[in-house]
């Protein structure tokens, strides 16, 4: 199974879906770089309702033990950066990105990566949601950037089209 390394909006969305119960089930172990372990204590902070991962008996948090070249984007932020930096450490792991300039990135390195979308896709399949469109509505609702485009096309991966 590979490692699992998980950006910080994957952890919120799911968190506020009130599904972060899908992680463990779908990979077991989940890797969280440090910064974002700090990105969420930061917005507790704030207020914001976001998960606190110290209480998760599941998740390790990991700094990068290496700072492998990462081509010179200014514009990815810390979490992506270190969420990337931890996957390339890894011999087979899967990144976990929601941001589209970092999945891109992501690509370029060649680090297999998903997001909260392909985790409720996989959690249908698993049959721990038995619906995905309600989910993108409250997505959607929660501020997550989803175009008609995608909306479609995940509606018909899960069958709901």
């Amino acid at each position: 199974m590979p490692e699992v390394i998980s950006d910080t909006s994957p952890l919120q969305y799911l968190h506020q879906l009130g599904l972060l119960h899908l992680l463990p089930a779908l990979a077991g172990r989940i890797v969280v770089p440090a910064s974002v372990e700090r990105e969420l204590l930061t917005g507790r902070e704030l207020g914001v309702n976001l998960p606190d991962l110290r209480i998760l008996d599941w998740v390790e948090i990991r700094h990068p033990t290496s700072r492998p070249a990462l081509p010179l984007i200014n514009d990815l932020g810390p979490g992506e950066t270190e969420t990337l930096m931890l996957a390339l450490e890894s011999t087979n792991a899967v990144a976990l990105l929601d941001d589209a300039l970092a999945r891109r990135v992501a690509e370029i390195l060649k680090v297999q990566f998903t997001g909260t979308l392909g985790l409720l896709l996989d959690a249908k399949k698993a049959e721990l949601v038995t619906s995905v469109r309600p989910l993108l509505d409250q997505l959607q609702v929660l501020r997550f950037r989803l175009s008609p485009q995608a909306r479609s096309t995940i509606l018909r991966l899960a069958g709901e089209d």
